[in-house]
Parts: structure tokens; sequence; C-alpha cells
């Protein structure tokens, strides 16, 4: 194995993944992120699953497509989101099994 110095990550790649981080962090976000999974959906969809009001759902939303989490594309009078990419899919679902409340619950016990 060769020996490397780790790259140096430049301070605005920094701010923007901390940021990000904080988007996905806010317990609605979260739902939303989770509720849209792989799939494609309209803000109705979400707002029938996660049970708040359109405005709130359509105000986090934006959120996470300013932070670049979420994409979304119009379809008459319809705003669909999906998760941006793969990757961040990936993410999501890593960090629900690392954290979830059972997962929690068994490192209080060590």
């Amino acid at each position: 194995m060769e020996d490397s110095v780790p790259d140096k990550t430049p301070e605005e790649d920094i701010t923007l993944t901390a940021d990000a981080l904080k988007a996905m962090g806010h317990p609605l976000r979260w739902k939303i992120l989770c509720t849209l999974g792989d799939n494609e959906m309209s803000v109705g969809e979400i707002v029938e699953k996660i049970g708040t009001s359109q405005s709130n759902v359509s105000q986090h939303l934006d959120q996470l497509r300013n932070k670049n989490i979420v994409t979304s594309r119009r379809d008459a009078n319809r705003i669909y989101y999906r998760v941006r990419n793969g990757q961040l899919l990936e993410l999501i679902g890593t960090m629900r099994s690392v954290l979830c409340h059972v997962n929690l619950d068994d490192m209080s016990s060590e």
C-alpha cells in the first residue's frame, strides 16, 4: 500500500457538503427524502404520504432543490421531484441503516 497524503478538500466543497447535510438533517426534509426513495413523486403525492400542508412540503422541497439534493420537473400544472442521483440514494440508505433507532439503541448497551 502506498504512503499517501490525504487530498485536501477545498473549503468551498466542505461548506457545500455541510450545507447539504444540514438540509437533509431537518426532520421533515428527511421524511420527504425517505418517502421519495428512488421514486419520482408530485408535491400532492408527497403531501398525501407525509400528512402536512402543501405549502410546508413545497418550502422544504425548495430547500432540498437549492442544495442539489432533489431535482424537479414540471408536467402541465404539476411539479415532480426525485432524489438527484444514485449516489445520494445510497447515502440516504446508508444513513438510515446506520442511524435508525434500532442501531442507536444497540450502541447504548455497549
